[in-house]
């Protein structure tokens, strides 16, 4: 099974953390996308490397913007990734404009 997790706000980086760690613990296969959307190196970097969250597999870079302009490049870009790697699952978290635009199959945490 492939899952992915999309994350691009700092909470979203807490809950990530948790997850990841856990997956570890399985056979899944587990791809993380950053979105960009909070995009700081002194606070994103930090919370990956204090909550060892691996680097993600994908960042779109989306930066800051408008809610359109962000929910709209997330959208084009999450649908690349998503074609490309085919996962069975997408998980995102809580209510953030990367979640809004980046799931087929919805687990929300």
């Amino acid at each position: 099974m492939k899952l992915i997790s999309v994350v691009g706000a700092r909470p979203n980086f807490v809950k990530e953390g948790i997850i990841a760690e856990e997956l570890k613990k399985t056979n899944i296969e587990h791809l993380i996308l950053h979105t960009g959307q909070h995009y700081s190196p002194e606070l994103t970097d930090k919370f990956f490397q204090q909550l060892h969250i691996p680097t993600p597999d994908y960042n779109l870079g989306i930066g800051s913007g408008t809610h359109g302009h962000q929910t709209g490049r997330i959208l084009e870009k999450s649908e690349d990734v998503f074609i490309k790697e085919k996962p069975d699952t997408v998980l995102v978290y809580g209510d953030t404009n990367s979640t809004l635009y980046s799931a087929r199959k919805i687990i929300c945490l």
